[in-house]
């Protein structure tokens, strides 16, 4: 059964260890999905949900709107995703003389977990008809890093400085428009 106050504290222990340790730990939530569902409450609404934030450690709770699309964006800290309801496709960047261009991909379902290093570069899909949910875990403050992050335009790939807001503002987009479609 999901805890959300042991898992905050099993990952808070565990970042000093780096991804694999914290990579451990988000396996073995995301294992049992309806539990992390009756503890954190069906999703609702799209958005970002801040479990931990620290300097050290930021725990969110995404939850995508179906047929969500996120710009390709970089963290600057260590990141571990895990699923626990739904799909999360992330397609991975790579600097190029040219901008970025994409060289890879995965596909993540329910219970799946992935880790992507400090200087990856990714977009990320819900390709389904329904929320998903995912535990990600950041080593570092998510929201306040260090190092200014950047985003990418999904259409003309120009890097920009990451706005919080605005990507908050794209997961209410992204429902809102879900919701006028299905109406």
């Amino acid at each position: 059964m999901f805890d959300k106050e042991r898992f905050i504290h099993d990952c808070t222990h565990a970042v000093a260890e780096g991804p694999a340790a914290v990579r451990e730990i988000v396996a073995e939530a995301v294992s049992d999905g309806p539990s992390i569902i009756a503890a954190l409450g069906a999703p609702a609404h799209a958005g970002i949900n801040a479990l931990l934030r620290s300097p050290e450690l930021t725990i969110i709770n995404f939850v995508w709107a179906p047929c969500m699309s996120l710009m390709p964006h970089n963290h600057w800290m260590f990141s571990v995703v895990g699923i626990y309801a739904g799909r999360e496709d992330n397609v991975f960047w790579r600097r190029s003389p040219q901008g970025i261009e994409a060289f890879g991909a995965t596909s993540l379902g329910e219970g799946d977990v992935t880790a992507l290093e400090r200087d990856a570069i990714h977009s990320v899909l819900n390709p389904i008809g329904k929320m998903s949910c995912a535990i990600h875990v950041y080593g570092g403050d998510f929201f306040a890093p260090p190092q200014q992050r950047s985003m990418w335009d999904h259409e003309t790939l120009v890097e920009e400085p990451w706005e919080v807001e605005k990507v908050k503002a794209l997961f209410d987009q992204a429902e809102s428009r879900f919701n006028a479609w299905h109406a």
